[in-house]
C-alpha cells in the first residue's frame, strides 16, 4: 500500500507540473496522463479526479478524455460546464470530436445541443456531416482535416500553405499530400519524402506519374470491415476517403484502426466468455450479475443434460467404478480440442477471412487434425487404463471413446460458428455453450455406451 501510496504522489506532482507549465504538455501522450488521472480516480475518488481534470488545458483535455474508461469519463462530462466542453470540442481532430460529442449527447441531449450549438460555423458543419455515417461506416471513422493540392497547383505555394496550417495547428501527421483534380476528384499520392525533393517552381502535374496513381481509397459509405481489411492488406498509415463522385472528403488514420481490432479482439474475448464487455466496464454489480447469471443459467441447463446422460448408465457405473473416475478426462480432452477448432474459426470469421464457401478446406484438415490426435492419446490413455486399473477391456472402452469424442470435438468446433453465422447469430456469443454440451454428451454417451456393451 505504501508503494502504491508513493507512487501516486509522484504521478500527482508530475501533472501539477504539467498544469503549471502547460507547454510541457507535449512531452507527453495522452494515454500518460490519462492514466494518471485514472490512478487518481481510483486511489483517491471523483472529487480530486474531477478537480485534477478541471485543470488540465482544454487542448490537451479532450484527447486525455478519450482515453479513459467510460464511466470515469463520463463522470468528467457530466462535471464539465458547456463553455469548457466548447472550447474541449474545437481542439479536437473532427473524428475525436464526433466521438466526444456523441458521448456527451448519451450522457445528456440537451447539453449536447448547448455545446454544439455554441460551437463556430465550421465545426458545426464537420460534426454534422460526420454524424451521418452509421457506426459500421468508414465516413464515421474518418476526419475532415487533411492536405491536398491540385495537380497544377506550384509545388512551393502548397508547401507554404502546409506551413500555415502547421503552425494554426490545423494538421497533424500528415506524411503525404492528396493530389486532386480541378472537381476536387482524389487522382493520386505523392509522399513528403518525395516532395521535398522537387523543384519548388514546378507543378504537381510535371513529377506526378503511374506510381502516384496507385492509390488505395475507400467510399465514406464502405463499411469499416472493408478499411480494417485495407489498412492490414496494405500496411497503411493512412486511407483517403472520397464520396460516391470521387471527390475526397476525408481520411482515416491508422489510430483509429488500431483501436477498432483492439475493440473486436476485447469484444470477441468477453463474448467467448459470455460476459457483455459493456456491462463490465460500466462496473454497475446488479447489471454484471444479471448478465453473467443468463449465461451461468445456460450453462446449468447444459450441465443437467450432460448428466442425464450419465444417469442413463448409473447402473454400469456402479458396476465399474473405474467408470466415474475416467468420465472427466473423456469429456475435457474433447473440449479442450474443441476449443482449439473453436478460437481459430471464430477469429476467422471476425477477420472476414472465413466464409461457408472457403471453409470446406478448413473443416477437412479439422477432422484429419482431431482424428489423429485422437488416436495419439486414445493409445497412450488406453495403456494408462490399462495399467491402472488392470481391466484390459476398460483401456479399449476409453480409447475408443476418445477417438469419438476428439472427432465430433474437431468436427463442431469448426462447423458450429459458421452455422451460427449462416443464422445471423453472432458466432463467439454462442459457440462455446454449444460446443461444450455437445462434447459433453458425446463424451459421456461414447464412453458409458462402449463400456455398458463391451464389458457386461
Amino acid at each position: 500500500m505504501a508503494d502504491k501510496t508513493i507512487h501516486l504522489q509522484e504521478s500527482k506532482i508530475l501533472l501539477n507540473t504539467l498544469i503549471e507549465d502547460p507547454d510541457r504538455f507535449e512531452e507527453y501522450h495522452a494515454t500518460e496522463i490519462a492514466k494518471i488521472l485514472k490512478e487518481i480516480y481510483t486511489q483517491e475518488g471523483q472529487e480530486s479526479f474531477l478537480e485534477f481534470a478541471q485543470r488540465v488545458p482544454e487542448e490537451y483535455l479532450g484527447e486525455v478524455l478519450l482515453e479513459l474508461p467510460v464511466n470515469i469519463k463520463d463522470e468528467a462530462l457530466n462535471d464539465l460546464s458547456v463553455s469548457k466542453l466548447v472550447d474541449i470540442i474545437e481542439e479536437l481532430d473532427s473524428d475525436d470530436a464526433v466521438d466526444l460529442m456523441q458521448d456527451i449527447e448519451a450522457l445528456d441531449s440537451e447539453k449536447e445541443k448547448e455545446v454544439l450549438s455554441s460551437l463556430d460555423q465550421e465545426n458545426i458543419e464537420e460534426i454534422e456531416l460526420l454524424k451521418k455515417y452509421e457506426d459500421d461506416e468508414a465516413g464515421a471513422l474518418m476526419q475532415t482535416e487533411l492536405f491536398s493540392a491540385h495537380l497544377d497547383e506550384v509545388i512551393g505555394d502548397a508547401i507554404e500553405r502546409l506551413k500555415k496550417l502547421k503552425e494554426e495547428e490545423y494538421l497533424d501527421n500528415i506524411n503525404q499530400v492528396f493530389i486532386i483534380d480541378k472537381f476536387d476528384m482524389l487522382i493520386g499520392i505523392i509522399l513528403l519524402e518525395d516532395l521535398i525533393t522537387f523543384d519548388f517552381q514546378k507543378t504537381f502535374r510535371d513529377y506526378f506519374d503511374k506510381t502516384h496513381k496507385i492509390i488505395q481509397k475507400v467510399q465514406a459509405s464502405s463499411g469499416v470491415d472493408e478499411v480494417v481489411t485495407i489498412f492490414e492488406k496494405f500496411n497503411l498509415v493512412v486511407l483517403p476517403v472520397v464520396d460516391n463522385q470521387g471527390v475526397l472528403v476525408g481520411r482515416i488514420t491508422s489510430d483509429d484502426i488500431y483501436d477498432i481490432i483492439e475493440e473486436r479482439a476485447t469484444s470477441q474475448i468477453y463474448k467467448m466468455a459470455g460476459v457483455d464487455d459493456v456491462t463490465e466496464e460500466d462496473k454497475e454489480i446488479l447489471s454484471i450479475t444479471k448478465k453473467r447469471g443468463i449465461w451461468l443459467g445456460i450453462n446449468l441447463i447444459t450441465a443437467i443434460l450432460a448428466s442425464l446422460v450419465i444417469g442413463l448408465f448409473d447402473e454400469t457405473i456402479e458396476k465399474f467404478v473405474a467408470l466415474a473416475v475416467l468420465m472427466p478426462i473423456v469429456a475435457s480432452m474433447g473440449g479442450n480440442a474443441g476449443t482449439q477448432s473453436l478460437t481459430i474459426m471464430v477469429r476467422q470469421i471476425a477477420l472476414g477471412e472465413m466464409s461457408w464457401s472457403e471453409s470446406k478446406d478448413f473443416i477437412r484438415q479439422e477432422i484429419i487434425v482431431a482424428l489423429l490426435n485422437g488416436m495419439i492419446f486414445a493409445i497412450l490413455m488406453g495403456v494408462i487404463a490399462y495399467f491402472w486399473f488392470h481391466n484390459q477391456s476398460l483401456g479399449f472402452v476409453i480409447a475408443l471413446a476418445m477417438i469419438i469424442n476428439l472427432l465430433a470435438a474437431g468436427t463442431f468446433g469448426a462447423v458450429i460458428p459458421l452455422a451460427l453465422k449462416k443464422i445471423g447469430t453472432d458466432p463467439a456469443v454462442a459457440s462455446s455453450v454449444l460446443l461444450t454440451t455437445i462434447t459433453d454428451i458425446v463424451g459421456f454417451f461414447a464412453f458409458l455406451g462402449l463400456a455398458k456393451a463391451i464389458m457386461t
